[in-house]
């Protein structure tokens, strides 16, 4: 049976560190969360990223918008958050209504207080492996995979999904790390021989159970960051978890793995955010 690289277990550490670092400090890290609709999912993440600042003595700001909202009403809002020396990072939950054009909401959001590594600016400096704000997801993983020492240079990567929330910036990220990476997608030919070539697997998807026991072979990490709602409120990865941890040498859980580590980087790049601008 595989090592279970557990991300809770790894948050409540960061947790610690975090809170050891704010109680010192006179003013408290500020963090603003535009949300824009009523998806269930937000509210779940919104209430963990809300539970965190409190646990950590930091200061979370929830505003919420009705998914009719103007785009301009927002950006109003940003751009005041922006002003505001109080205010340390601002983030939008994702995803935003259909509608939306949330890239030019996205693009509102103060470079230096980007805590979710959206804006082109930080994306660029990604991409030139330079000093920026790491999506909290991407961050996460690599936080995840470097505190179980698991080596990144050298090691071979397969993603599973090459959105521009997580994928492309996850392929970033761990080429910065010297890792050789694969990208596959919808239109990948022959998945199941890329994935299996992988030592370290990495799934996000959005489908339940995608990635069987046909995907993977023995020794591989795989990392799940996949979140999916079932029509009974559970909530599943994009790994047919029981399956494959038979056969893996070490894999995330879902619950429990990527997603209290994404929380947690949030927060890093917050006290990150907050020593730029103070």
């Amino acid at each position: 049976m595989s090592k279970i690289l557990d991300g809770k277990k790894l948050s409540v550490s960061v947790a610690l560190k975090l809170a050891r670092k704010i109680k010192k400090l006179t003013i408290k890290p500020k963090l603003v969360i535009i949300q824009i609709g009523d998806l269930d999912e937000s509210n779940t993440y919104i209430k963990n990223k809300k539970a965190f600042a409190e646990k950590i003595g930091a200061i979370a700001i929830h505003k919420k918008y009705p998914k009719t909202a103007k785009e301009s009403r927002i950006i109003s809002d940003i751009i005041k958050s922006n002003r505001d020396a109080s205010v340390h990072g601002i983030m939008v939950q994702l995803p935003a209504p259909k509608h939306f054009d949330i890239e030019r909401v996205l693009e509102t959001i103060s470079p230096k207080k980007d805590v979710d590594g959206l804006t082109s600016i930080n994306t660029k400096h990604l991409f030139d492996n330079h000093e920026a704000f790491i999506p909290a997801t991407v961050k996460g993983v690599v936080g995840l995979l470097e505190e179980y020492k698991i080596k990144l240079t050298g090691t071979k990567i397969v993603i599973v999904g090459q959105s521009s929330l997580v994928g492309r910036p996850a392929m970033l990220a761990l080429l910065n790390k010297g890792a050789t990476v694969t990208m596959c997608h919808k239109d990948t030919k022959k998945l199941e021989g890329e994935t299996r070539r992988a030592d370290i697997l990495i799934t996000a998807v959005g489908r339940p159970k995608f990635i069987t026991k046909k995907h993977v072979s023995k020794n591989q990490i795989v990392v799940d960051i996949g979140v999916n709602i079932t029509k009974n409120k559970k909530i599943v990865g994009d790994v047919d978890y029981e399956n494959v941890r038979k056969i893996v040498r070490a894999i995330t859980p879902v619950p429990g793995g990527v997603g209290p580590m994404t929380v947690a980087s949030l927060f890093q790049n917050l006290l990150k955010a907050y020593s730029l601008q103070t």
